[in-house]
């Protein structure tokens, strides 16, 4: 079978397979081009992305540099207010926080220094420290305001305890236990990251400091003021002026009349202002230290200045130290010794001891023991039951006998009980051991019998005293109705001697007991070992020589009955007449009207009483200042002489507004 091709078919099927070919190729390059408009697109949104996270991420990094530093611009200024408080002890009634407001105005100006613009290089870089590989940024602060906006216009303060609260704290009363401070503070801070974007916050709040303060003390001794009155009325019957020697306080108010007042130690009172009497009922209260008024000036001269506004002074509740001291020389209880306590260590003369179950009946015991025939000095004092009629205290020197040279200090007690009058004599041999003496020697005559007497190795101690020091309690559970030296112008106390006399009752003094060595003077131009003094109460060097006596009674009077013929009066020793609710004072005695009254120590009494005299001179005793010096055993009270500032203290922040400003 023979095959016949057609040229013509071959021809058509060529030129179709041709015309395929271009098409392919027409579809091929827009498919490319389809491809490269898309990768174009991807490019250009990815380039876009990236600058757009780029930009943000910059704000977003001077946004946390601009926050970054108001948090160290903020704690700068905490941290600066932390350092003005107070270390260690302050002043009562003493804010603890220093120098304000003027230390808030310091503080925000470091800030300007340390953190505020002067140019771009003023930056401040976070890239330090454990943030030297976070990414770049820095931060100025470009406006800081610390303090205003406050009530007292700089920032406000109240505190915890306090009798009194104001914005400032200036003045708080009563020993707060804590302040608090809030200080209004607005910070405005710009941060910056690579590029130039740029984020401006404003922070503004509170910083806040608490701080606890305890309040300090001590104890002083009352002979520590040269006078003290517990209840002096504001505008009642005026301090008689003159001048007026050693500190002064009381817990009610000072009031003054026209004359002439020096004052020269400090003076002190609870009340918040003097009294200035004009007369007639006419009284002005005022905080000045002087007043005037219709022409009459009031002007106190206070040189050694003075504080109102004070914390009052507590007082002695009882005597049981005091009554205490003669069985122990410690005298450092708070009740009192029973008459078990009493009988275990108090005897006579016959070496009977005190009842164990009490007794009224009259009687002088002292605090020793006896072993082997030897008698020994176990306590501080004598102890007289009942009252005594009469107490005579001598300073003498024998110039002959076994006590020659020795310096004695005797005490004469006389009681009276059915016309029959005892009289006991206690010897106290003050020189040194090694020379024989530190002995007590005491006789006892009943009416006109045959006296009986003993001798006791050693003095009466102070033991609360390091080392222990010679000195004697005199405590009568009665009234002391004759109080004397042994003549007027005689010596009473002896050079060494230290002695307080303490009394249930009344103690009337009727005549002079004065130091054998005077410490102060007490005129004018006074010439003592040949120096001359100018000034009254000026403290006389080497005069000082331990002698010492205190008077002290927690429910009567020290009463001034002078029976000497001059009707001058001359008493040495700090006298408290003082307790809780009581109403002793230092008077004279009705119907005797003294002409001078001369006190050398101190008077510490519930409250003024009349003199009874022509004249009254009170010199305080400058060895008893500042409580450095005192009579044994003498009352004292727990005095605030400080605030400790308690650590840690509390410094926080409350932030009440913050803005962007711009992002």
């Amino acid at each position: 079978m023979t095959i016949i091709h057609s040229s013509k078919k071959r021809s058509k099927v060529a030129a179709a397979e041709a015309n395929s070919r271009g098409m392919a190729l027409v579809t091929t390059l827009l498919l490319l081009s389809l491809m490269v408009a898309m990768t174009l697109a991807m490019v250009i949104a990815v380039t876009s992305d990236s600058l757009i996270t780029r930009y943000y991420r910059n704000f977003r990094a001077s946004f946390y540099s601009a926050d970054s530093g108001l948090n160290v611009a903020r704690q700068y200024m905490l941290d600066q207010l932390e350092a003005n408080i107070a270390t260690g002890s302050i002043a009562p009634n003493t804010a603890p926080l220093q120098n304000l407001p003027g230390a808030l105005t310091t503080i925000a100006s470091s800030v300007t220094t340390l953190y505020g613009p002067s140019g771009a290089a003023a930056n401040r870089s976070l890239n330090g420290g454990q943030g030297a590989g976070s990414w770049p940024g820095s931060f100025q602060v470009t406006s800081v305001t610390l303090g205003s906006g406050a009530a007292n216009g700089y920032y406000n303060c109240y505190t915890k305890g306090s009798t009194t609260n104001n914005p400032s704290c200036s003045a708080p009363t009563g020993n707060p236990t804590e302040f608090y401070y809030t200080v209004p503070y607005t910070l405005t801070a710009v941060g910056q990251s690579l590029a130039n974007e740029q984020t401006t916050i404003v922070d503004s709040g509170n910083l806040q400091i608490n701080v606890p303060v305890a309040p300090g003390s001590s104890n002083l001794s009352f002979s520590a003021w040269g006078t003290f009155l517990d209840q002096y009325a504001e505008c009642s019957v005026p301090f008689a002026p003159g001048t007026l020697t050693g500190p002064f306080f009381t817990n009610g108010a000072w009031t003054f009349e026209p004359g002439s007042y020096t004052f020269t130690g400090s003076v002190g009172s609870y009340s918040s202002t003097f009294g200035y009497y004009y007369g007639n009922g006419n009284c002005v209260q005022s905080a000045n230290p002087s007043y005037k008024q219709n022409g009459t000036t009031i002007a106190p001269s206070f040189q050694d200045g003075y504080k109102l506004g004070q914390n009052k002074v507590s007082l002695p509740q009882n005597d049981f130290n005091q009554k205490e001291a003669v069985l122990d020389g410690l005298g450092n209880g708070s009740e009192s010794p029973t008459s078990a306590n009493m009988s275990a260590v108090l005897k006579t003369v016959g070496g009977t001891p005190y009842p164990s179950g009490g007794t009224t009946n009259n009687g002088v015991y002292l605090p020793y023991t006896t072993s082997g025939g030897t008698n020994t000095m176990a306590g501080g004092g004598i102890y007289v039951e009942g009252n005594a009629s009469s107490v005579v205290l001598t300073a003498t020197t024998p110039s002959s006998g076994p006590q020659q040279g020795h310096n004695l200090q005797v005490i004469t007690i006389k009681q009276t009980n059915g016309g029959t009058t005892t009289t006991t004599t206690v010897t106290l041999d003050l020189a040194s051991a090694s020379n024989g003496g530190q002995t007590t020697t005491v006789q006892q005559q009943v009416g006109s019998g045959s006296p009986t007497s003993i001798t006791i190795q050693g003095v009466p101690q102070n033991y609360a005293a390091t080392p222990p020091t010679e000195s004697a309690m005199l405590y009568v559970d009665g009234s002391i109705n004759s109080l004397s030296g042994p003549g007027q112008g005689q010596a009473a106390i002896q050079d060494t001697s230290a002695m307080t006399i303490t009394a249930e009752n009344n103690v009337v003094v009727t005549g002079d007991v004065l130091y054998k060595t005077p410490p102060v003077t007490t005129t004018q131009n006074e010439t003592v070992n040949g120096v001359t003094y100018p000034n009254v109460d000026t403290l006389i060097p080497g005069n000082n020589n331990g002698q010492v006596l205190g008077i002290f009674t927690a429910t009567g009077d020290v009463q001034m009955n002078d029976k000497q013929s001059n009707g001058n009066i001359e008493l040495d020793a700090s006298i408290a007449m003082i307790s809780q609710n009581g109403s002793g004072g230092w008077s004279g005695t009705s119907g005797n009207n003294m002409n001078t009254v001369t006190l050398v120590g101190g008077r510490i009494a519930n409250i003024a009483k009349a003199c009874y005299c022509n004249s009254r001179n009170l010199y305080f005793d400058q060895r008893f200042a500042a409580g450095a010096f005192s009579p044994p055993w003498f009352p004292s009270t727990t005095l605030s002489t400080g605030s400790n500032v308690v650590d840690p203290y509390t410094a926080t922040t409350v932030r009440t507004g913050w803005t962007v400003q711009n992002y």
